[in-house]
């Protein structure tokens, strides 16, 4: 039997998750305190893995330090629909799970290095709460990436060092340069946030990620090439809310200009832009005047 539980109630149990955010939802498991009666565990699924249902067992015993009564069970249960338990999801992981869709805390003067040093070697990334140090450093670098206006992260990682690099107005610059052991965690975070296979090491992958950065939406293209050390990883940054240049801002040559205005005039003809990685070609097309006023739907426009 299902049984509904408003996620406005769970303001009487203890707020603080009891498992970490990635194994609730991969498993589709919560378990709730509650304050005189056993842990609740809550689930939308039919059948729970076994495995899954002792390791709640042995949280419930060992470290919520329930001790169950003779006849009285160690958990209470909770069959839930699927759109409910999504929606105590969200309510119960609201506050560690914030990094995930914004990242406001982070200032301007966030010190990467810091950050790397405080990321132990040996951490497990799959079973960390979202404040773990290495979604933190994750956060601080595409936060601080957006705030320097980069158009790339290029993640790279050689025989004795992993180097972070930024593209800004074409250029690349080395930002950080953390402990070569913290590649495969950076590597596989990534991955997971652009929902790639993490076991999948020896062939290209593409994937995006859509998030909030500062109350920012940008959309990330994920990009992975195989080495001879592990991977490299490219992140193009399209901060959706940056502000289109209009034509006369484009910093085009008199004559160039004068060319490009014409053909936007044209009744008909198709207009090729080219150029190197970051050179504003987009840009350039998207701050037609045709483009930006939709005349008609008349403009076609083809970026690849």
């Amino acid at each position: 039997m299902i049984h509904e539980i408003d996620p406005a109630a769970l303001s009487g149990y203890a707020q603080d998750p009891v498992v970490p955010y990635s194994y609730a939802k991969r498993h589709g498991v919560l378990l709730i305190q509650q304050a005189e009666a056993a842990p609740l565990l809550c689930t939308y699924k039919a059948f729970l893995c076994p495995a899954v249902h002792s390791e709640l067992l042995r949280i419930a015993i060992n470290e919520l330090k329930h001790d169950p009564q003779p006849n009285t069970q160690a958990l209470d249960y909770a069959q839930v629909s699927e759109a409910n338990f999504t929606a105590l999801l969200s309510k119960l992981y609201q506050g560690p799970a914030e990094s995930r869709e914004a990242m406001e805390e982070l200032g301007d003067d966030v010190d990467l290095a810091q950050l790397a040093d405080q990321v132990p070697e040996s951490e497990d990334l799959l079973e960390q709460q979202d404040d773990a140090p290495i979604i933190r450093l994750i956060n601080a670098v595409l936060s601080q990436a957006i705030h320097e206006q980069a158009s790339d992260i290029h993640i790279e990682t050689f025989e004795k060092r992993v180097v972070i690099r930024f593209r800004v107005d074409g250029v690349m610059r080395k930002v950080l340069e953390p402990k070569r052991q913290l590649a495969p965690l950076l590597i596989s975070r990534i991955k997971v946030m652009a929902k790639l296979d993490i076991a999948e090491k020896r062939i290209p992958q593409d994937g995006r990620i859509s998030l909030k950065i500062a109350g920012r939406e940008v959309d990330i293209r994920v990009s992975t090439l195989p080495a001879t050390t592990n991977e490299r990883i490219v992140l193009r940054l399209l901060d959706k809310q940056a502000g289109r240049l209009d034509i006369n801002n484009l910093g085009l040559e008199q004559q160039p200009f004068q060319d490009f205005s014409k053909l936007l005039h044209a009744p008909h003809g198709i207009i090729l832009v080219t150029g190197p990685t970051g050179s504003g070609k987009t840009t350039t097309l998207y701050s037609a005047p045709m483009y930006r006023t939709k005349l008609s739907g008349s403009a076609k426009i083809q970026t690849s």
